[in-house]
């Protein structure tokens, strides 16, 4: 199959997977095979959205900020997801893919505000749009901002790139017999309290019937596999 199922995805990246085996930071080498997989996305037609996490440089509700005021932390999350974003656009723009920084918290020398109709607009024309800064509000996760996004974008589906293969009803890592969901709905997710994305995030799909492709990232061409219909990882619908 080489025509894709889908016109224009949000991707939804981890700090952690920008930083790969490091741990911390951003790995070049890392950065620069996702941005060469996104690039061959692209040039399927599909119009590329992305939201990219911190933890990587700092999560709110970690160890490092049990001790901090929690809306400072999330603040201080917001920033790092700038980082980031930034990062993933020059290794973008590296592939010749025109790429736009949108930030929810304002910082006009380094990425444009979030505004929506600007977004559909770089989409409509071709370019990658990186969404930074979160929702722009404490308390609301990576993946809740994703889910707000792709919403306001009108995306066709979140794409959600991890460690693992699907959702499991146990960590995959720790439990040995855990079981592979290949399609389950929002509900039952919210129900047994799968904990792949957290059930704000989750809720808002639902209400508004948006899918979720979950899908291992560190497999090169599964982003290409999952836009051209290919049945990977585990879709979550209504």
């Amino acid at each position: 199959m080489t025509t894709p199922v889908f016109k224009r995805i949000l991707l939804k990246l981890s700090g952690e997977a920008l930083a790969a085996t490091q741990g911390f930071g951003v790995d070049p080498l890392r950065i620069h095979e996702i941005a060469a997989e996104l690039a061959d996305v692209h040039s399927l037609g599909i119009q590329i959205a992305i939201v990219v996490g911190g933890g990587n440089f700092f999560r709110g509700v970690a160890t490092q900020a049990k001790e901090m005021d929690r809306v400072s932390a999330d603040h201080m999350g917001m920033l790092a997801t700038v980082i980031n974003a930034l990062a993933l656009q020059d290794a973008l723009e590296k592939q010749n893919i025109h790429t736009r920084v949108q930030s929810a918290i304002e910082m006009k020398q380094v990425a444009e505000p979030f505004i929506r109709r600007r977004a559909i607009r770089h989409l409509e024309k071709g370019r990658v749009v990186i969404f930074a800064g979160g929702t722009g509000n404490p308390y609301f996760s990576t993946d809740t901002a994703a889910s707000l996004r792709a919403m306001e974008i009108k995306a066709d589906v979140i794409l959600k790139a991890t460690k693992v293969d699907g959702i499991y009803d146990a960590d995959p890592m720790l439990v040995a017999d855990a079981k592979k969901f290949a399609e389950i709905t929002h509900m039952d997710v919210l129900k047994k309290g799968l904990k792949f994305m957290d059930s704000t995030a989750i809720s808002l799909c639902k209400d508004n019937n948006l899918p979720i492709i979950i899908f291992k990232l560190n497999q090169h061409g599964n982003i290409r596999k999952v836009v051209l219909g290919e049945k990977i990882g585990s879709l979550v619908s209504a």
